[in-house]
């Protein structure tokens, strides 16, 4: 058995099948006319990678702000700044 399953198969099985493959794997991949479409995660899993995604951002930006990378300036200049990007 493996991760992979159709979207017929989720259909027909509904959150059974999902049930049963995240139990066995981190994800379930699903696939759309033999196309590798989706990955559905345990909120779990989700969460675990949403807290790595957050920790590497605070990473980068303790960096930036370590090495002097930053601007400081209005919330009106920043505004303008955006709009003309």
């Amino acid at each position: 058995m493996n991760n992979t399953l159709t979207a017929q198969e989720l259909k027909t099985k509904g959150t059974q099948i999902l049930k049963e493959r995240t139990k066995r794997f981190k994800e379930a991949v699903v696939s759309v006319r033999g196309k590798n479409t989706y990955v559905v995660l345990t909120i779990e899993h989700y969460n675990h990678l949403r807290e790595c995604e957050l920790e590497a951002a605070l990473a980068a930006t303790e960096k930036d702000i370590s090495e002097g990378n930053f601007k400081i300036k209005s919330i009106e200049d920043h505004i303008k700044e955006l709009r003309h990007a």
